[in-house]
């Protein structure tokens, strides 16, 4: 249900009731996707898309929380229903999503296990953002971390178990998949595509990577299987979802006419490019406006360098500055002008045909929207790996053509600026961070741990020691 403004009486958010009011069936739809990490974005993103084009309600999702399970605790009560309020420049509009059937702490790896070894399930999407995959930037899993070694010595008994004790308590996602891909191939349920949605770039093929060396790591015959069964799809994904205020719970109740426990606030736009296959089946996303290319580089580039690279830019120089929101920081000239340079200079190693110059002024548009309170703060957060796909690859294609690579350089320097005054930046690399900014040379020891190349072009490192004085 959409709706501008309601007078219905609230009621409580359930199947039985959403289906008594709309006239449809309180019946949900079958599984036969598997979602890793629901949150806000996946609920406004995956689960919307889904919602919009399953008309004949045959692609149910089963959605499993990441390291926290209080999304299952607001979710299940509901049905796995939910509203998505959209909010626009001019107004607020209200939706009911019902894709979503189940939703599931993700430390119940039996119930993941049981979906994926049913032949239904055909598709995995996954949104656990950069650094959940543990993995190391060639895609390998990152084994000095402890909770993904951990898990490793957890998988190798649970795959080469003759008995069936309790299933092990892993803790990351990619250790779970694995264990999931295991009982698929134990029931012979066939082929299953792997979808990730996070920033990162050609994610497909860097989740492949991680996933092949985590199977072969406990058994090469189940790194063989997935090998020929199972297909990792690339994707570019974009829609804002800053988080939800009991204000907007209450403005989702005024014009839905229903209680909901967990709404989720997002703006108008949204985009999803996807690329690869999908052995058993998909839902037709491309009706509620998705794309399927054969090259999917391009788009990854324009939305890392150009969406993501200012919102982390806008992040570090505005909390530096003292604002709080996307909107506020992109209102001071000089941080515009700052965003600009940093488009110019990605749009030089981007093809003509992807139009720079209109996907920029929708951005501004989309900016410049105050009524999203997409705070910097939330942004902020894993800056090193954010700035190694975000303004490594531009810095270094500009030093290569003899140009100065200043915006990418005032982006280090703003972050180094914020981490050398204490500012609390929640990022996964934290220790490390501690460690390069305690050294002689913080600056130089910080853009290191991003970058070594760039660490060792004294050119660039003089404008981060600039810009982050």
């Amino acid at each position: 249900m959409t709706a501008q403004s309601t007078g219905t009486r609230h009621r409580r958010l359930t199947r039985a009731a959403w289906a008594a009011r709309t006239g449809g069936t309180a019946e949900a739809p079958p599984v036969r996707i598997v979602h890793l990490g629901v949150g806000a974005f996946a609920r406004a993103h995956q689960a919307w898309y889904t919602a919009r084009v399953d008309d004949a309600g045959e692609w149910g999702i089963a959605a499993f929380t990441g390291r926290n399970p209080e999304a299952a605790r607001l979710l299940s009560p509901q049905g796995g229903l939910y509203t998505v309020l959209e909010r626009g420049a001019d107004g607020d509009a209200a939706e009911v999503v019902a894709s979503i059937v189940e939703v599931v702490d993700g430390a119940d790896v039996d119930r993941l296990c049981a979906l994926l070894a049913t032949p239904a399930t055909a598709i995995v999407t996954i949104t656990v953002t950069e650094s959940g995959y543990r993995l190391r930037a060639d895609g390998l899993p990152d084994l000095a971390d402890p909770v993904l070694s951990e898990d490793v010595a957890l998988l190798r008994m649970a795959v080469h178990r003759d008995a069936a004790p309790e299933t092990p308590a892993l803790r990351s996602a990619l250790a779970r998949l694995v264990l999931g891909l295991a009982a698929r191939r134990a029931a012979r349920a066939g082929g299953i595509a792997i979808v990730p949605c996070d920033n990162m770039p050609d994610n497909g093929d860097f989740v492949r990577s991680g996933v092949l060396a985590l199977a072969a790591d406990v058994d090469a015959g189940l790194a063989d299987w997935i090998r020929s069964e199972v297909s990792f799809v690339s994707t570019t994904v974009d829609r804002i979802t800053p988080r939800t205020t009991a204000e907007d719970v209450a403005v989702a109740a005024e014009l839905s006419g229903w209680d909901d426990a967990a709404p989720v606030v997002t703006e108008p736009f949204r985009d999803w490019v996807l690329c690869g296959r999908f052995p058993g089946g998909r839902p037709p996303w491309e009706r509620a406006g998705a794309r399927f290319v054969d090259d999917i580089e391009p788009f990854e580039r324009r939305k890392l360098w150009l969406l993501n690279g200012a919102h982390s830019l806008l992040a570090y120089e505005g909390l530096r500055r003292g604002y709080r929101t996307v909107a506020e920081a992109i209102a001071d000239g000089g941080l515009r002008d700052r965003v600009q340079l940093l488009w110019a200079e990605a749009a030089r190693h981007l093809p003509e045909d992807l139009d720079v110059p209109a996907y920029t002024a929708a951005l501004l548009t989309r900016f410049e929207n105050s009524r999203i309170a997409h705070h910097l703060s939330q942004i902020s957060g894993e800056a090193v790996t954010k700035l190694r796909v975000r303004f490594v690859p531009v810095a270094r294609l500009e030093r290569e053509a003899g140009r100065s690579a200043e915006a990418a350089a005032e982006a280090f320097g703003a972050w180094i600026a914020l981490v050398l005054r204490g500012h609390d930046l929640v990022d996964a690399h934290g220790e490390s961070v501690h460690e390069a900014a305690s050294t002689a040379d913080p600056v130089g020891a910080l853009v290191a741990l991003v970058d070594a190349g760039l660490a060792g072009d004294a050119s660039f490192l003089d404008r981060v020691r600039a810009a982050s004085a």
